[in-house]
């Protein structure tokens, strides 16, 4: 739920509000305490005017975890800051494009997302599919988040790793 309520720039109670659900709900789905089933997975969808597609990806590396991470908050930042965030980010990748011409090809690609509107921009940011995680190791938004939100986003992607190896430590043993 988080990515989507991201990509729409909603906050917890606006999308609950829209969905018909309560804010508790959408707090207790990002936080991974309780499970939407598919029906409400396709009405949250619905309500950010989007339509819920299954697809299969191959699994998130733990480097891809924490860049998903990171740029949730790069994603928050662009959203409060837009002009400031994109000045940024356009500087970072002319430097790029000149020290790194072995990344051309990506850094084109960024070249082109920094001029989309910023609706466009976002769910790259965001999306767990290869394509957007092959971008994100060439992102030319290093430097947006501070040291402290950094070091802030690497706690949470560190307790995040520590909770999921608890609840797969826990979980009963499926071998027969």
């Amino acid at each position: 739920m988080h990515i989507l309520r991201l990509a729409v720039g909603r906050t917890q109670h606006q999308l609950a509000t829209l969905a018909g659900t309560s804010q508790s709900a959408i707090a207790a789905y990002e936080g991974d305490r309780k499970s939407p089933t598919w029906r409400t997975v396709e009405r949250m969808a619905q309500a950010a005017g989007y339509e819920a597609v299954i697809r299969f990806v191959p699994a998130l590396t733990r480097e891809d975890r924490r860049s998903l991470l990171l740029h949730e908050a790069i994603a928050a930042r662009l959203r409060a800051e837009p002009q400031a965030m994109l000045t940024l980010a356009r500087a970072s990748l002319a430097r790029m494009r000149a020290l790194h011409p072995g990344a051309r090809p990506l850094l084109d690609e960024w070249r082109c997302l920094l001029r989309r509107p910023i609706d466009a921009l976002l769910p790259v940011l965001t999306d767990p599919m290869p394509w957007a995680r092959e971008l994100r190791h060439v992102t030319p938004f290093t430097g947006i988040l501070s040291p402290a939100e950094r070091a802030q986003v690497y706690r949470a992607f560190a307790q995040s790793e520590r909770d999921d190896a608890s609840d797969y430590s826990a979980a009963p043993d499926q071998a027969s």
